[in-house]
């Protein structure tokens, strides 16, 4: 592997928040990386904004995808382009904290894991601070992952890829991050969770894939039943676990920060 890390971005439309983004990787005070940002057709000005990092950083790839195919195809190109031994995820509006990679690299090596996730914070769509943190679980197994409808916070996600090799996203619209940590944890028992908080999620953006709950469970349904192939029964209770989950909280640790 020619680099330790690889970032791995998809992008859509978020001209306004993937400097921020981008920033966050630059400042990290790890400096062995290279970020695949894979842009899926973006109608907005990414491209410009990214203009002067590719200018001034040959370690930040842009690549920008002959059509509109959804963030399922965006993030498996990324990951097809990844040259790194470690894969770390970061959408285009999320931001790591300057010791992400450092803390949690040091983390993965003490404890032998090959999927790791971090706890992390809430802003809003302007940045502010909500004061809620989410932790994941010690250990998140693959019935655990759904049982809980995914504990796992995509910005926090980072795997060994040259242990566990390179992985094609399931195509599907909604939840195909939920649905690669699944493909993931068939080839590794467990994701090991950091109770240290490391990064910031953004919330109720308008016009993200996440930002209209209500829809998902048509998602849900399709990821437990087309996608891992559960039968008729078990994909209903699977999909009454993560109705429950999300109705109640109760499973997720959510504290107040």
């Amino acid at each position: 592997m020619s680099v330790l890390v690889s970032v791995i971005m998809p992008t859509y439309n978020c001209g306004k928040y993937i400097s921020e983004s981008v920033d966050s990787v630059i400042n990290q005070t790890i400096k062995d990386w290279e970020i695949q940002i894979v842009d899926d057709c973006s109608k907005d000005n990414t491209e410009e904004v990214l203009k002067p990092y590719l200018e001034k950083y040959p370690n930040i790839h842009y690549y920008r995808l002959p059509r509109n195919g959804g963030p399922a195809v965006a993030r498996t190109e990324a990951i097809k382009r990844a040259q790194g031994k470690y894969c770390a995820f970061l959408d285009s509006d999320d931001l790591w904290d300057p010791d992400k990679l450092e803390k949690q690299i040091a983390f993965m090596e003490k404890t032998g894991a090959k999927f790791s996730c971090t706890a992390y914070r809430q802003m809003d769509i302007d940045g502010n601070d909500l004061h809620t943190v989410m932790v994941p679980p010690q250990k998140t197994s693959y019935k655990k992952c759904i049982r809980l409808s995914n504990p796992i916070g995509n910005l926090t996600v980072m795997y060994d890829q040259e242990a566990l090799g390179k992985f094609k996203v399931p195509l599907i619209k909604k939840r195909n991050d939920f649905a690669l940590w699944l493909q993931i944890l068939k080839k590794t028992p467990y994701c090991y969770g950091m109770e240290e908080v490391l990064g910031t999620y953004r919330i109720g953006r308008a016009g993200s894939v996440s930002h209209n709950k209500l829809s998902q469970a048509r998602y849900h349904w399709q990821l437990y039943h087309k996608i891992e192939g559960h039968n008729v029964v078990r994909a209903a209770i699977e999909l009454g676990c993560w109705a429950f989950v999300k109705g109640t909280g109760i499973g997720l640790d959510k504290r107040n920060e």
